[in-house]
């Protein structure tokens, strides 16, 4: 018997296929610092669980496929805050982020389609365009000019005929690249030229540093009917483990199709959607506080980073992730090097390989993700790890 042929050219993640060689390493008494993984350390407001405690049914019920009313609510009326109308029928509550966008790309992709991404790019988008039956087609873009992709001859140049949909994450993972309002404009109008969906991730819309202003796909007018807005509790309230998401449009008969699809997992979880509608009530100082704290994670490590010989990155100008080159031919066996043969003093360090996060084979194999999701002495401590982890690879290697 064969599995799938879909399945079997599907990758692994890169953010997780070395966790067991991590995993290992703790077992053997090392301290992994994990900058691998977009798991805040902030703690999740306390309204989540106060929410819960105070959930008492007799029966932990089914909810509607297309998620409670009051998380409906909630959303509707953090949107409103930033100039998004919406309305119940224009959402359905997902399981995580990631279901919203596996439901948005089995809506609008047959068998053989593409969606175009800026690369690199959150890499199980892959896996989510296998599932549908279609593929990315990459959009490169490049550190020296800030990953900027919103540029009609860049776009004209990934356009085919199976095109479907544009993908957009903003602010980005893993570049930390933001859109501005300016250069969603650009990707609306070719989007509408080329009758295009676009698809925008936006689950880390607070998180703009240095100036930057909160934006949304969903505040363009005009494209309504094709803008699907993807959004999730993960980050912006770091609650990734409560897996509560949705997916939010106005076209009527996409959102018609993802309601069965819905419909055919029956629903989310009801506990953690009634968590998840208390989050909504914090106050703006809560969004405040944590955009300020990462804006502070992201200058510490870019500035350790850069003390070491031979890095190169552009600083981010969003989200908590950065893309660093390094100076090694191959990032996946420094890292398994790290894990399996390094340390200082009982520590050392994971990171993402980058070149997962690339459709266009045999590129980004010298970068890495790092996720700059710890306090700030153990960022400094984790690159250290890294420059001394270095020296030691490239004279293992006689560099």
């Amino acid at each position: 018997m064969n599995i799938s042929k879909k399945v079997a050219e599907m990758q692994f993640s890169p953010i997780r296929k070395f966790n067991p060689l991590a995993i290992k390493a703790e077992s053997e008494g090392k301290k992994v610092y994990h900058l691998n993984i977009g798991q805040p350390d902030i703690e999740t407001p306390a309204v989540f669980m106060d929410a819960i405690r105070a959930y008492q049914p007799k029966v932990i019920a089914y909810g509607e496929s297309g998620g409670l009313p009051s998380l409906q609510d909630a959303i509707i009326g953090y949107y409103k805050k930033i100039g998004v109308d919406l309305e119940r029928k224009d959402m359905i509550i997902t399981t995580g982020g990631s279901e919203a966008l596996l439901m948005a790309f089995l809506c609008v992709m047959n068998e053989g389609d593409q969606v175009m991404m800026a690369e690199p790019f959150y890499t199980n988008y892959n896996t989510f365009a296998k599932e549908a039956g279609g593929s990315i087609t990459p959009i490169t873009t490049s550190a020296e000019d800030g990953y900027a992709y919103a540029k009609k001859e860049l776009l004209e140049k990934s356009l085919t005929p199976n095109t479907k949909a544009i993908g957009c994450i903003t602010p980005g993972n893993p570049t930390g690249n933001v859109l501005t309002k300016e250069d969603m404009q650009v990707i609306c109008e070719f989007a509408a030229e080329h009758d295009l969906w676009i698809i925008a991730d936006e689950v880390y819309r607070e998180f703009v540093y240095d100036g930057r202003q909160l934006a949304s796909f969903g505040q363009m007018k005009g494209y309504e009917d094709r803008v699907i807005l993807v959004d999730s509790i993960s980050k912006r309230f770091s609650a990734c483990g409560a897996r509560i998401g949705c997916i939010i449009s106005k076209n009527a008969d996409l959102m018609s199709g993802a309601m069965k699809i819905a419909q055919g997992r029956l629903c989310s979880s009801t506990i953690d959607q009634v968590g998840a509608a208390a989050l909504y009530s914090v106050p703006q100082s809560y969004y405040d506080d944590v955009n300020t704290e990462y804006c502070s994670r992201r200058d510490t490590v870019y500035d350790a980073l850069m003390k070491i010989p031979g890095v190169t990155c552009q600083k981010p100008g969003g989200a908590f992730y950065m893309t660093v080159k390094l100076p090694v031919d191959d990032a996946e066996d420094f890292l398994n090097f790290l894990l399996t043969e390094f340390e200082d003093n009982g520590e050392t360090v994971m990171f993402a390989p980058a070149s997962g996060f690339y459709a266009t084979p045999n590129i980004g194999k010298d970068e890495i993700r790092i996720a700059y999701i710890l306090k700030k002495e153990d960022l400094v401590r984790a690159a250290e790890l890294m420059g001394l982890g270095l020296e030691a690879y490239n004279k293992k290697l006689g560099k």
